[in-house]
This record gives structure tokens, sequence and C-alpha cells, in this order.
């Protein structure tokens, strides 16, 4: 086995090589992390990992357009397990052709589950919840989403009672894992 194949096998965080968000490669971790082997996540697409169908579509457009700006892409988000579970990950993304950016790129996961519990969210407290721990206000984050700046606060008041926190800087410190 060659240097470059052991290591990206056998690397301490999971990693994929997409095309055209179809899993082309996927080393051991990454299969672990999602319930299966390395062998049957080829040909797999990644939406299959996504919480949802509409996460799979969103957060696809946002990483659309910051590959095309960029070459990049990272956040983190609720996945799903092949057993359905969910979980808290890492996800950090580059691809080889920028001027297409889901043609081929290499990403990599890192399972956060152990220092973030799931709380069960519908998909418009998650993308608050994201867009919360980027640092974002109320008014900014109803920008992106096409939301009123009231209804955000109505999202982060629902977010504050379900994560048990009595203040913004509290409820982004539990979103990120961060000892209280």
């Amino acid at each position: 086995m060659e240097l470059h194949a052991l290591a990206f096998d056998h690397a301490p965080v999971g990693l994929c090589i997409l095309q055209n968000r179809i899993i082309s490669r996927a080393n051991l971790r990454f299969a672990e992390m999602f319930g299966l082997t390395a062998e049957d996540c080829s040909a797999r697409s990644i939406a299959e990992f996504y919480a949802s169908q509409e996460d799979f579509r969103t957060i696809g457009e946002r990483v659309y357009s910051a590959i095309a700006d960029t070459g990049r892409y990272s956040d983190e988000r609720v996945m799903r397990r092949t057993d359905g579970t969910l979980f808290w990950c890492r996800v950090r993304g580059q691809s080889t052709s920028p001027d297409n950016p889901f043609q081929k790129s290499v990403w990599s996961f890192a399972d956060l589950s152990e220092d973030r519990p799931v709380v069960e969210l519908t998909q418009r407290e998650r993308e608050v919840a994201i867009l919360t721990c980027r640092g974002m206000t109320s008014k900014e984050i109803g920008l992106e989403l096409a939301l009123s700046y009231r209804t955000v606060e109505e999202y982060r008041a629902r977010l504050l009672r379900k994560f048990g926190a009595r203040k913004l800087a509290e409820l982004v410190a539990k979103l990120a894992g961060m000892p209280l």
C-alpha cells in the first residue's frame, strides 16, 4: 500500500472524496462514523448522511456558493448515521475545481457527539442555531433566512428553553460543546 493511501485510509478523522456529491472513496473512520464499511460507502449519495433532505438542499447551496468564492467550506451540523441516529459533526471540504464546485472535492468529518449531544430541533431551529454560533445577530439571521428579526428572536427563545440556557452566550457555549 502506498504511503498516501495508508494515510488516507487510517486518518483519525473521517475522509471522503465526492464527485458530484456521490462518494467515490471513503476512509475507515468515515465509514465507522456512519455505521458502514468503507466499501459500502462508495457510490452512495452524501445526501444519505444529512439529517434531512432540506439540510442537503440548503447546506448544498451554501457549500456551492462558498466553494465557488474561496474553494473551501466548513461548518458544524447535525448528520445522520445509517441506523437513523443523529449526531453533531464538524465538516470541512475543498474542491479540486472551484469553477465547478461539486465536480470533485475532498471532505473531512469529525464526530462531535461526545462533546455536543443532539437535541431534537426543527430544520429552522437548526439553521438559526448554526447562524447564531457564527456570531450573527437576529437581524442578520433574518436577512439570511428571509425571516423577520422578531421571528428569529422566537426561534432563539425556543433554543434557550430546549438547551436550558439562561442567555445567548450560554446557549452558544452549549451549542459549541464548550464546558460551562
